[in-house]
């Protein structure tokens, strides 16, 4: 068994001394340091790239499951709009208070008008709203125009009879109102 250290430290690079490296490693080391900048710039790039894409897969999401809450209910909306509908037709339909009508008759409005006052108080605070477009300027993407009207008391353009309201759910069109639109006197239907 060899006991000379300087023989030992021959035989096994582990224990040879590091700054005694060749000089040709030496001279590759700046080209090798450049080399890892550069590799090290590219996966600091890489990464930065990849948060940015995760930050925006997440942002996307979020809306995503944002909008399908705020709207799931769509559907169902629109028959409760129906309902609603249906109701003002009803009350509609009901003939003018007069003087000395019956009481049943005076109590029955009054009971639906209270009805249709809490269902559509119920329905906005779920985002659903109905809009009056009567003296508005038409909108084809709110109003669904059913018939002109010549008009000399109107600007062509603007709604002069709604037979139906506009009904949105947090903003996003439900149902068009259904008009009638003014038209310049003499002028010729669309």
């Amino acid at each position: 068994m060899n006991t000379d250290p300087s023989a030992q430290a021959a035989a096994d690079p582990a224990l040879q001394d590091p700054a005694a490296e060749p000089l040709s490693a030496a001279h590759d080391e700046p080209a090798g340091a450049e080399q890892l900048m550069r590799e090290r710039d590219d996966m600091r790039d890489r990464w930065m790239r990849a948060e940015a894409e995760i930050a925006n897969v997440r942002a996307r999401a979020k809306r995503d499951v944002d909008d399908t809450r705020q709207y799931a209910v769509q559907k169902f909306a629109t028959d409760v709009v129906e309902a609603a509908e249906n109701l003002r037709r009803g009350l509609a339909s009901l003939p003018a208070a007069t003087e000395g009508e019956p009481d049943l008759v005076t109590k029955f409005r009054d009971g639906l008008l209270g009805v249709e006052r809490s269902f559509v108080g119920i329905l906005e605070r779920h985002g659903i709203k109905s809009t009056d477009p009567t003296g508005q300027l038409y909108d084809a993407n709110l109003h669904q125009a059913m018939s002109e009207e010549p008009s000399t008391e109107h600007p062509p353009g603007t709604v002069v009879q709604a037979w139906t309201q506009a009904w949105t759910l947090n903003g996003r069109l439900l149902k068009p109102a259904m008009v009638v639109v003014a038209k310049r006197a003499g002028q010729e239907a669309a």
